[in-house]
């Protein structure tokens, strides 16, 4: 059975206060567009663009929802963009528990059993445990207690030494396929709080590379070892499309799926 671990959401991420303008000219620059690029992008003219990013012109909340659009900004990060142009948020964030989010929840139930016997979870914007379904257990039985305790936070618990990390095989592989990832979300977001978990992860013990990576593998299992046997899995991650809840757009289905025969009869067995 799916269990849901976590059904709220946190407010807007607490930050320092800043113009709209310097957020816009922020976001600019972490997607290395100049200000010609984005204003053929968004189609207003670079004057324009320069007087929103320094202060001298104050865009409407249209403008602004248009820019976040062109910049790729994260919903959570377009309603912080327009309360600081003065504007109510556009975007609303829902818990899973809300009735706006019913049918969502039954999705996710029914994706987490169909995908039974093998591992599922799904995680919010930054890593956490939101739902997982019963064949997770198998992945973190032995883990430290404390890891366990909500809120989850999946990457925590694969590379801790009291986590997963002892049981995986092949942790130097999985734990820089797993830092790149958070990287690329880190690239994405800029969040503050992921660059505190990648410096966190960064403290941990690592063995050394086991040798070149086999660049024939199209895809990084993970290979670890539960109740004595070693069990090879690949991830596929599932997001939803278009959402218009900041809720939504921060989830992402964690779908393991068996990378060798033992690796199926194993789980079909244990899970029977």
């Amino acid at each position: 059975m799916a269990r849901v671990t976590s059904t709220t959401v946190p407010g807007l991420y607490a930050r320092e206060p800043a113009s709209v303008g310097a957020l816009l000219r922020g976001w600019r620059e972490r997607r290395r567009l100049s200000q010609l690029d984005l204003a053929l992008r968004a189609e207003v003219s670079t004057r324009h663009l320069s007087f929103i990013e320094t202060g001298r012109s104050r865009p409407t909340s249209e403008m602004i929802i248009r820019l976040a659009h062109q910049l790729d900004v994260p919903l959570r990060e377009r309603n912080v963009l327009l309360l600081s142009g003065g504007f109510a948020p556009a975007y609303p964030a829902n818990g899973l528990g809300d009735p706006p989010m019913s049918a969502v929840h039954e999705a996710i139930e029914h994706v987490l059993r169909a995908h039974e016997p093998f591992p599922a979870v799904v995680i919010d914007a930054r890593w956490d445990l939101v739902a997982a379904n019963d064949a997770v257990g198998l992945l973190t039985e032995g883990a430290a207690a404390a890891l366990l305790e909500p809120p989850v936070n999946v990457l925590r618990l694969s590379m801790h030494p009291e986590g997963i990390a002892g049981r995986i095989v092949n942790l130097a592989e999985w734990r820089a396929h797993l830092l790149h990832r958070l990287n690329h979300d880190i690239e994405a977001s800029g969040d503050a709080a992921l660059i505190a978990l990648r410096d966190e992860l960064s403290t941990y013990p690592s063995p050394p590379p086991d040798g070149r990576p086999d660049t024939r593998a199209i895809l990084v299992p993970m290979r670890v070892r539960v109740r004595g046997t070693v069990l090879s899995l690949f991830s596929t991650t599932t997001v939803f499309g278009t959402p218009r809840d900041v809720t939504l757009s921060e989830l992402a289905i964690e779908s393991f799926y068996p990378a060798d025969a033992p690796t199926a009869a194993f789980l079909r067995t244990a899970g029977s």
